[in-house]
């Protein structure tokens, strides 16, 4: 949470529109395209950022409501069952005021006599006692369950509040994004580049055996398609929908957020590295899929297109092995 309010707070304060405020003697001084594109990148990478935080709150959110909807099929259940030992309770206590309210002469002339008028109200109150034991526990597991629902409701709650911010800081950097896609569509002719082509999807893919062939070859298939925030195929991707994509093709589940894949994948070293592993850099914004030779694919950032390139255009933190 600390974290989060830090990167917001120093969205606000610096402001991306900064950047596109020149000085007064450069007022009309034409952006060179080394400017606008270490401009675009800055604002990219930021924007990329805000989309990794908001990918991992998404995944918190969806396990939280998953628990709540275990929970509450644990609850109903519970209930059901408190309510027939109380009526169960209920039916015992009324026989047993039946029975006590006899007249002794009756009790003694029934066979058996009060031996056995006893012995049937014995029987009575410790069955009465087993039920009420019953019911104080069922409540007691009812309490415990309402309790854990009523703080996981409570966490959605303040989720829902952090998913609200990201959203509102989104929003900005996409407002910034757009003024200066709009520089380079006046520079170039195009705000963004344009999705290639690709009839031959994936046929200049590595010959990779098993299941990282598989990530391997879906990733070549997906060069030249744009940048989506919050994408995960088949038409745009970021970066850690990229790999989930190429992976969930190869039958392994990964969650949507560069931090969380580092999580749920093992520690390989630089030399380890083969085709499929992920690679992950500085900060853990971003992640790639390596597929040989010192090349990842990867989707970069806003305004640009799946490419493979160099593994090593950021400083790297890890690798990671699909378990």
């Amino acid at each position: 949470m600390s974290s989060l309010r830090t990167l917001l707070r120093t969205l606000a304060v610096t402001g991306l529109s900064a950047a596109l405020i020149a000085p007064a003697a450069a007022a009309h001084a034409e952006p060179s395209p080394a400017d606008l594109t270490q401009r675009i990148e800055k604002s990219s990478t930021q924007l990329e950022r805000v989309v990794e935080s908001y990918n991992k709150l998404t995944e918190e959110i969806k396990d939280n409501k998953a628990a709540v909807a275990r929970l509450q099929a644990r609850i109903g259940p519970l209930e059901k069952q408190t309510e027939q030992n109380r009526a169960d309770v209920a039916a015992l206590a009324a026989t047993a005021y039946k029975t006590g309210g006899l007249r002794t002469a009756d009790a003694l002339l029934r066979p058996g006599g009060s031996a056995a008028l006893l012995d049937r109200l014995g029987t009575i109150d410790q069955l009465t006692k087993q039920r009420q034991e019953q019911i104080d526990g069922f409540t007691a597991s009812q309490r415990a369950l309402l309790e854990e629902r009523g703080r996981l409701r409570m966490v959605l709650a303040q989720q829902a509040a952090q998913a609200r911010e990201l959203k509102s800081a989104k929003t900005r950097i996409e407002r910034d994004l757009a003024r200066l896609y709009e520089l380079r569509r006046q520079a170039y002719g195009r705000a963004t580049e344009a999705p290639a082509a690709r009839p031959d999807a994936g046929r200049d893919a590595p010959a990779i055996s098993g299941q990282a062939g598989v990530a391997v070859r879906y990733a070549y298939g997906a060069v030249g398609k744009p940048y989506s925030w919050g994408g995960e195929g088949p038409n745009g991707y970021d970066c850690s929908g990229l790999t989930l994509a190429a992976w969930r093709a190869a039958g392994k589940s990964l969650p949507h957020n560069a931090r969380m894949q580092w999580g749920a994948t093992s520690r390989i070293s630089r030399g380890e590295l083969r085709p499929g592993d992920l690679v992950f850099y500085s900060g853990l914004g971003h992640v790639a899929l390596y597929v040989g030779g010192g090349q990842v694919i990867d989707a970069p950032s806003a305004g640009r297109n799946v490419l493979k390139r160099g593994m090593n255009m950021m400083s790297i933190q890890g690798y990671g092995r699909v378990r």
